[in-house]
């Protein structure tokens, strides 16, 4: 059996996918940029390698041997022409064969966001390819932004008064483990898993201040004020600041707010609403205070 690459594999999708093509019975091959070399203590199927989108030196270890891949855009490399699709060239010239990409929900649409430029590579490639165009993750909150919601209860971003189709990134890795463990069955299809409800984020801090019993205030600044934050107060890379712009540009101007059956379609169940989420999060300590201390902004 021909391992499955993973990219991206400890992020907030890359961690549940494993999970799930581990329990499926296929092996995982995890790519990381600095991984430990010691795999004894991975689970059985899983090994790691050292792989660099931007370092042609790793693409042969990670792709030999692979046929199909999991491909997520690591958030700073924001030109894919230069940073990313030379080494899909590679992949495709030693065998992968297909490639699930971790896109955006309306990519097809907005030429603005590097994901479009990948669809369009894959698109006229001759690999086979799945694309899982995500909504905005309910984790983005407590991840990109969680130093905002946990220190100083507020939630600041450009969208307006803008709705938006928030999903879990489980049910997103749901979605890229069927399109890997059939590929067949998803070969050129797109599918756009969003969560049950597009909420403003007026009604997201009023869940939030709910469960988690203090007020947590939408800020609602222009895109400057908002670069400027995101710079210095989340010290984002510029690439992802005007990545993020740019999302937040669709939810103000209500192109975020689409839902879809995607997740039921595909997995059979239905997503996880917003309030589960932040249930969750809530209860193992991911929204309090104390925890910006282990995780950081």
């Amino acid at each position: 059996m021909q391992p499955v690459l993973v990219t991206g594999a400890s992020g907030n999708v890359g961690a549940h996918l494993v999970r799930l093509l581990l329990e499926a019975g296929d092996e995982v091959r995890a790519a990381a940029t600095s991984p430990s070399g010691d795999d004894r203590a991975n689970p059985a199927g899983l090994t790691t390698v050292r792989f660099d989108f931007t370092d042609p030196a790793t693409w042969d270890d990670a792709f030999t041997g692979v046929h199909r891949m999991f491909l997520l855009r690591p958030p700073h490399l924001g030109r894919p022409k230069r940073d990313l699709i030379p080494a899909l060239r590679r992949a495709e010239a030693l065998g992968v064969q297909h490639v699930v990409f971790l896109s955006l929900q309306g990519a097809e649409r907005n030429r603005l966001v590097p994901h479009a430029a990948v669809e369009q590579w894959l698109r006229a490639s001759s690999l086979s390819w799945s694309f899982v165009r995500a909504s905005f993750f309910m984790q983005n909150l407590t991840g990109t932004h969680g130093a905002d919601l946990r220190e100083r209860s507020q939630i600041v971003v450009p969208a307006g008064r803008g709705a938006t189709a928030f999903v879990d990134a489980a049910d997103v890795a749901a979605v890229a483990a069927a399109c890997l463990l059939d590929p067949d069955a998803h070969a050129q299809r797109a599918w756009t898993p969003t969560g049950p409800a597009a909420l403003t984020y007026d009604e997201v801090a009023a869940v939030l201040s709910e469960e988690l019993d203090r007020p947590v205030h939408y800020a609602r600044p222009g895109l400057l004020r908002y670069a400027l934050h995101a710079r210095r107060a989340l010290r984002m890379p510029l690439g992802m600041v005007a990545v993020t712009s740019a999302i937040y540009t669709s939810a103000r101007l209500g192109l975020a707010a689409g839902l879809t059956a995607d997740v039921q379609e595909v997995t059979g169940r239905p997503p996880a609403t917003f309030l589960e989420f932040v249930l969750r999060e809530r209860d193992d300590g991911s929204l309090s205070p104390a925890a910006s201390a282990t995780r950081g902004p």
